[in-house]
C-alpha cells in the first residue's frame, strides 16, 4: 500500500469505527465523540480522494465533512 491508500484507510477506519459504536450504543449519534470522528473520517477520506482524483469520492466526502461540520455547529449552538 502507499500513502495514498494508507491516508484513505486511515479516514475510512475512523468513519466505520464511529458508525460501529453508534450501532452497539456506544456513543450516541448527537455526541461531540460521533460528530468530530464523522468530520475527521470524512475530511481524511477526502483527502486520499482527492489525491488519487477520484472526484465522486472527493464529493462524497467533502459533502459528508461539510454536513458533519454542520452538526458540530447545531451541537455547540444548542449548549449555548
Amino acid at each position: 500500500m502507499n500513502i495514498n491508500d494508507w491516508i484513505g484507510f486511515t479516514g475510512v477506519t475512523i468513519l466505520l469505527l464511529a458508525f460501529l459504536l453508534n450501532l452497539t450504543g456506544k456513543i450516541s449519534q448527537h455526541e461531540l465523540p460521533y460528530i468530530i470522528m464523522n468530520i475527521i473520517g470524512a475530511a481524511v477520506a477526502g483527502l486520499a480522494s482527492f489525491l488519487i482524483n477520484y472526484i465522486p469520492f472527493v464529493i462524497l466526502e467533502g459533502t459528508w465533512t461539510i454536513v458533519s461540520v454542520w452538526g458540530l455547529i447545531s451541537y455547540f449552538r444548542k449548549r449555548i
